[in-house]
């Protein structure tokens, strides 16, 4: 992404965000510590999911939608237990779990829905916060009759989370992060965004910018050796409008600090993140976990940024696992 950016006059800003991230040089004996728990904290258990041939193409999924807010938001629900509803990240849809969400159906009723403006939702103008992304969310549980659920949020689906809980924590039974972060977008980063909202504006599409997407998501062994993958995700971008592809934009580049806010969360947390994330890395689920007053790190070999689907069978293993402590 940075290279293929940089080419079009874009900051090469994650670079310099995930030097942020990462924080001083470690003593040694910090260094061999923070080794030996993330081998504790490695997922290396896997469950049976879908294989991304049997998944059904992004804009032929069957679901339903609920009116909110001048947007139509689509969205899927099944399976028998408790309620889990998962949000998408940028510019993705709620197919991104479709790997997942058969296997945890037999635990849990699963619920995931297209963001305004992406996927099969639609939205009459650009988002422009975080906040409105929130609000949706919220506003279906309210139409499905859902007083509590497990939330959990990929990448831009993190800060969604976290802004739902700070607007109402008494929706949630337990919450998941998966490869996301906390903090405010620190300068570089948020220029970055800047520049994508940029690029998108002046081709009017959000062509330009998903080969430069694809190998953030996706390890470059599984880009090597299964096309398959790449191909779907790109079908999932494809599928997002440009108004939602400039909001989003927007909306990371200007998202709300919810650090301080970790520390007040007091429902159970799974922090997930693929081990080979470059985007928000391995340390900052690591930041995170320490700051969450019950929270469980895991991290998923053989992932990336999109790691709850390109490593879908861990992710469902560790959420499978930290999930019977929480219904």
């Amino acid at each position: 992404m940075i290279a293929l950016l940089f080419s079009r006059g874009i900051r090469p800003a994650f670079a310099a965000a995930a030097i942020f991230a990462t924080g001083p040089v470690l003593a040694q004996e910090d260094a061999d510590k923070l080794i030996g728990e993330a081998v504790e904290s490695l997922v290396t258990e896997q469950l049976d999911v879908s294989d991304v041939a049997a998944l059904p193409i992004p804009s032929e999924r069957i679901g339903e939608y609920v009116d909110t807010n001048g947007a139509r938001i689509f969205y899927q629900a099944g399976g028998d237990g408790p309620p889990m509803l998962l949000v998408h990240g940028y510019p993705l849809s709620g197919a991104l779990f479709g790997r997942v969400r058969e296997a945890l159906e037999d635990d849990w009723t699963v619920i995931t829905l297209d963001l305004r403006g992406y996927g099969l939702s639609e939205a009459p103008e650009k988002p422009h916060s975080i906040e409105v992304y929130a609000q949706d969310a919220i506003a279906l549980l309210d139409h499905l009759g859902i007083e509590q659920a497990v939330i959990g949020g990929m990448s831009m689906g993190g800060p969604i989370t976290l802004a739902m809980y700070q607007m109402a924590p008494e929706r949630f039974s337990g919450m998941i992060l998966i490869d996301t972060i906390a903090s405010a977008a620190p300068p570089p980063e948020a220029g970055l965004w800047r520049g994508v909202e940029t690029v998108i504006a002046e081709n009017d599409s959000l062509e330009p910018i998903i080969p430069a997407l694809i190998p953030d998501m996706l390890t470059g062994e599984t880009r090597l050796t299964d096309p398959s993958f790449a191909n779907y995700l790109t079908k999932v971008m494809q599928g997002a409008g440009v108004p939602a592809g400039r909001g989003g934009a927007i909306a990371l580049a200007e998202r709300p600090d919810f650090t301080d806010m970790l520390t007040q969360i007091e429902v159970p947390t799974l922090v997930i993140v693929g081990v080979e994330d470059a985007l928000y890395p391995v340390q900052t689920s690591r930041d995170m976990v320490s700051a969450i007053p019950n929270a469980t790190l895991a991290i998923l070999p053989g992932g990336s940024h999109a790691a709850v689907f390109e490593a879908a069978g861990n992710a469902v293993a560790a959420i499978s696992a930290w999930g019977q402590t929480v219904q």
